[in-house]
């Protein structure tokens, strides 16, 4: 089973610059897809038809921002949308689809750098998932919590950790709740599985950073411990171009 996340900076743009046709070609079991820009509704029929997926959609109420959407090859037993949360669920953040063995979140983690109030947004978002997440797995469930996490974790993720120590997505407070996740029982399978592997999921699209890689590991998948053993791979498909990040793989035995 392959499930692929990929923030697509928005869903009609990255249509034009081959998002189904690489999706069709790669046929991942599960597409999450994060900013979306749009809902459902703002989308053609030959648009937001991707043959053999059932599609999964959670806008914000603002036109034009953040959004994320689930296409699943078999339809989920069942479906929540938001954490329960009016201050984060008006922005389209969060899908929660069950399947045969697993709970599978598909997050768009906000972003800090837009001053202290958005950081502290960007933080109780985290806990709050969190606390969540802590229940469900109290009760023995498997999760997969995937998508763009907005958040570096360690130096050996980003290009310049020196000159980002004070950027948002770098910050020691942003760090923490990455570890945090991992001290509540979630392995990051990518380093769990390349240890030292420099490899990216982001690129600024200033001073030609893709072309240079200097880039920032961001998109992540979080696994449940007990279910690390089912993990064979993650893959990051850095070289797919179609948004300012670049769709990562995840291969379950």
């Amino acid at each position: 089973m392959k499930i692929t996340t990929w923030n697509v900076n928005g869903i009609r743009a990255a249509l034009g610059k081959g998002l189904k046709e690489w999706t069709l070609a790669e046929a991942p079991d599960v597409l999450c897809l994060q900013e979306t820009k749009a809902t459902h509704l703002q989308l053609t029929d030959e648009q937001k038809d991707f043959p053999g997926y059932t599609a999964l959609w959670h806008s914000a109420e603002r036109p034009g921002y953040s959004g994320v959407a689930t296409f699943a090859k078999v339809e989920p037993i069942d479906v929540t949308t938001g954490l329960g949360e009016t201050r984060f669920d008006v922005e389209g953040r969060s899908l929660r689809t069950r399947h045969s063995d697993f709970l599978l979140y598909n997050v768009y983690f906000p972003n800090g750098q837009r001053g202290a109030e958005r950081l502290e947004y960007k933080l109780d978002f985290y806990a709050s998932l969190l606390e969540t997440c802590d229940r469900l797995l109290a009760t023995g469930e498997n999760i997969i919590i995937t998508g763009d996490f907005n958040t570096a974790h360690m130096p050996v993720d980003l290009r310049n950790p020196k000159e980002n120590v004070n950027t948002s997505g770098f910050m020691p407070e942003e760090r923490a709740w990455v570890d945090k996740y991992l001290q509540h029982g979630f392995v990051d399978v990518f380093r769990h599985l390349y240890p030292e592997k420099i490899q990216y999921t982001w690129w600024t699209y200033r001073m030609g950073a893709r072309q240079r890689n200097v880039g920032w590991r961001i998109d992540y998948f979080l696994v449940s411990e007990k279910f690390v053993p089912r993990i064979s791979d993650v893959i990051i498909h850095d070289s797919v171009l179609g948004s300012d990040h670049c769709p990562v793989t995840l291969v379950i035995n």
